[in-house]
C-alpha cells in the first residue's frame, strides 16, 4: 500500500506542476509570439523555426536510447539498487556522448548546405550561421551534460525537470521579449537562447546532485558496463523504429501542406496547431508523470491491480480527450477571429479532422504507456507500416483534396496501427487476455463521450444562435467557462455511471484527499 500511495502522490505532484507551468507558458507564448512578430518580423520567427526543425532531424540519432534506459531503470529503482542505477546511468552517459559527437559532425556537414537551403533571404548568412550553431550547441548540451535527467523521469520526479526547465524558459522569453522590443536585435535574441540553455544545464545538474547524492556517473566505464546490459541496445533498436514513425508524422505535415496547398495555408494551419500542440504537449507531460508509475506497478506483478489502473487511466483519457476536443471545436474559430481576424479561420471540416487526430492520440496514450511498461517494442513492422500509410495517403490526399486530404492521412494511419493493432498487441502479449474486453469498453466510452457532446451541443444551441457572437475577449472567456463547466459536469457524470474505471479513479482521488 505505501508503494501505491507513493506512486499516486508523485503522479499528482507531477500533474500539479505541469498544470501550473502549462498555463503560465501558454499565456506567455501568445504575448511573446505577437511581440516577436511585431519587432523581429515573421521572417525571423520563420527562420528560427526552420533551423530548429532541421536540427530536429539530426536528433533522430538519439535512437530512442533515453526511452530504453528509462525502461531498464524501473526495476532497480523499485528495488532501490543504487549500484545498478549508477552503472546504467554510466552506460547512458557513454552512449549519449557518442551520439553527441555524431550530431556535432552531422550538424557541421549540414551547415555547409545552409546557403543552398536559404538561397533567397533578407538575412545575412552571418545571423543564419550564428543562430544555427547556437541552436546546435543548445541541443548538444542535452547529450553531454543533461542526460542524468532521465533518472528523474524514471523515478517519477519529472516535476523537478519541469519546474527548473519551465522557470528558466519563462525568464528567458521575458528577457527576449524586452530585448526584442527595445533593441530589435537578432543577435541578442539568439545569445539569450544559448545562454539560458547553459544556465539550465548548471541548475539541473546541481539539483540532481541534491536529489541523488549517491549518484556517481562514470562515463569512461560505460564502454565496459555496456556489455553487461545488452537489453539497452535491444530496446534501443526497437524504439528507434517507433521514434521514426512519430517523427515523420508530426514533422512532415507542414512540408506536405506547402507542397500541395500554399505557404499561406501553412501559416493559417500553424495558428491552429500552436494552440493544439500546446495542449497536446501539456497532456503528454501530464501522462508522462504517470509513465514511471505504470512501469513500477508492472514490476510488482499484481495483475488485478495492473488491470484496475489501466481502466482508470483509459477512462480518464476519454474524459480529458473528449472535453478538450469539444471545447476546441467550439472555441477555436471564435478565438482565431478575435486574435487574428475572421479571414484566418479555416473550414470546419479541417478543424474536425485536426481534432480527430488529436483525440486518437490522447485516448490511446494508456495503451502506449502499458506497452512501454511491459517492454513490448518488438513490433517494429508496425511503425513502418504506419509511416508508409501516412505518406501514401498524404501524397494522394494532398493531391486530390489539399489540406483535408493531408490531415486524413494521420487519421487513417493512426486508426490502422494505434487503434487496432496496438490494443491487440498489448492485450495478447502483455495482459494475456482477450482484446474483446478492450473493444467492449472502448465502444462504451465512445458512446458516453458522443452522448455528452450531443446533450451539451443541444443545450448550447438554444442559447447561442449566431456562429461567432463574441465581440470581445470578455464574452468569449465567459462563454468558454460556461461551456467547460457544462460539458465537464455532464461528461464526468455519464462516465461515472457507465465506467467502472472512472468510478475507481474517483474513489482513489477521494481517498487521497480525505486521508489528509
Amino acid at each position: 500500500m505505501p508503494q501505491q500511495e507513493s506512486r499516486v502522490k508523485k503522479s499528482l505532484l507531477n500533474a500539479r506542476v505541469n498544470l501550473i507551468f502549462y498555463f503560465l507558458t501558454l499565456i506567455l507564448s501568445f504575448f511573446s509570439r505577437k511581440i516577436f512578430f511585431d519587432t523581429l518580423g515573421a521572417d525571423f520567427v520563420g527562420l528560427t523555426g526552420t533551423l530548429q526543425n532541421l536540427l530536429g532531424f539530426l536528433n533522430l540519432a538519439e535512437l530512442g536510447i533515453g526511452s530504453a534506459i528509462g525502461y531498464v531503470l524501473y526495476k532497480p529503482l523499485f528495488e532501490h539498487d543504487e549500484g545498478k542505477i549508477n552503472e546504467i546511468i554510466s552506460v547512458f552517459g557513454y552512449l549519449y556522448r557518442w551520439i553527441g559527437f555524431i550530431i556535432l559532425g552531422a550538424g557541421i556537414v549540414l551547415a555547409c548546405f545552409l546557403p543552398l537551403i536559404f538561397p533567397n533571404t533578407e538575412f545575412e548568412m552571418g545571423i543564419i550561421f550564428f543562430a544555427y550553431f547556437s541552436f546546435l550547441v543548445s541541443s548538444l548540451i542535452g547529450y553531454f551534460a543533461n542526460y542524468k535527467q532521465t533518472l528523474l523521469g524514471a523515478d517519477q520526479k519529472n516535476y523537478v525537470v519541469t519546474t527548473y526547465f519551465q522557470a528558466v524558459n519563462i525568464i528567458k522569453v521575458l528577457i527576449q521579449m524586452a530585448l526584442a522590443y527595445y533593441t530589435g536585435s537578432y543577435y541578442l535574441w539568439v545569445i539569450i537562447e544559448l545562454t539560458f540553455g547553459i544556465v539550465y544545464s548548471f541548475i539541473l545538474n546541481w539539483k540532481i546532485r541534491q536529489v541523488y547524492p549517491w549518484l556517481r556517473s562514470e562515463v569512461h566505464q560505460g564502454k565496459q558496463l555496456f556489455k553487461k546490459y545488452p537489453e539497452v541496445m535491444k530496446y534501443t533498436k526497437q524504439l528507434f523504429v517507433h521514434q521514426i514513425a512519430s517523427f515523420v508524422q508530426f514533422q512532415t505535415i507542414p512540408f506536405f501542406i506547402y507542397a500541395f496547398v500554399s505557404l499561406e495555408i501553412v501559416a493559417y494551419y500553424g495558428n491552429y496547431t500552436i494552440i493544439s500542440d500546446k495542449i497536446s504537449f501539456f497532456l503528454i507531460s501530464l501522462w508522462g508523470s504517470v509513465s514511471a508509475s505504470v512501469g513500477n506497478l508492472i514490476s510488482e506483478g499484481d495483475r488485478n491491480k495492473i488491470m484496475k489502473v489501466f481502466w482508470e487511466l483509459t477512462s480518464l483519457r476519454f474524459f480529458v480527450g473528449g472535453t478538450c476536443v469539444f471545447l476546441m471545436y467550439n472555441l477555436f474559430s471564435p478565438f482565431i477571429a478575435l486574435w487574428l481576424g475572421r479571414e484566418y479561420i479555416l473550414h470546419n471540416t479541417v478543424l474536425l479532422l485536426l481534432l480527430i487526430n488529436f483525440f486518437i492520440g490522447v485516448t490511446h496514450q494508456a495503451i502506449k504507456q502499458f506497452l512501454y511498461g511491459y517492454g513490448l517494442f518488438s513490433d517494429t513492422w508496425s511503425p513502418i507500416v504506419e509511416t508508409c500509410i501516412f505518406v501514401l495517403v498524404a501524397l494522394l490526399g494532398g493531391y486530390l483534396w489539399g489540406l483535408k486530404g493531408i490531415l486524413l492521412s494521420g487519421i487513417i494511419s493512426q486508426t490502422t496501427i494505434l487503434c487496432i493493432w496496438k490494443p491487440y498487441f498489448l492485450f495478447t502479449k502483455g495482459f494475456k487476455i482477450s482484446v474483446a474486453i478492450y473493444w467492449g469498453n472502448w465502444l462504451k466510452y465512445m458512446f458516453l463521450t458522443i452522448l455528452s457532446w450531443f446533450i451539451v451541443y443541444y443545450i448550447v444551441s438554444f442559447i447561442f444562435d449566431e456562429q461567432y457572437p463574441f465581440i470581445n475577449w470578455g464574452q468569449l472567456i465567459l462563454y468558454a467557462i460556461c461551456l467547460a463547466i457544462l460539458f465537464i459536469s455532464i461528461h464526468f457524470f455519464l462516465l461515472c455511471i457507465g465506467s467502472q474505471g472512472m468510478r475507481d479513479f474517483l474513489k482513489r482521488i477521494l481517498r487521497k484527499y480525505i486521508a489528509r
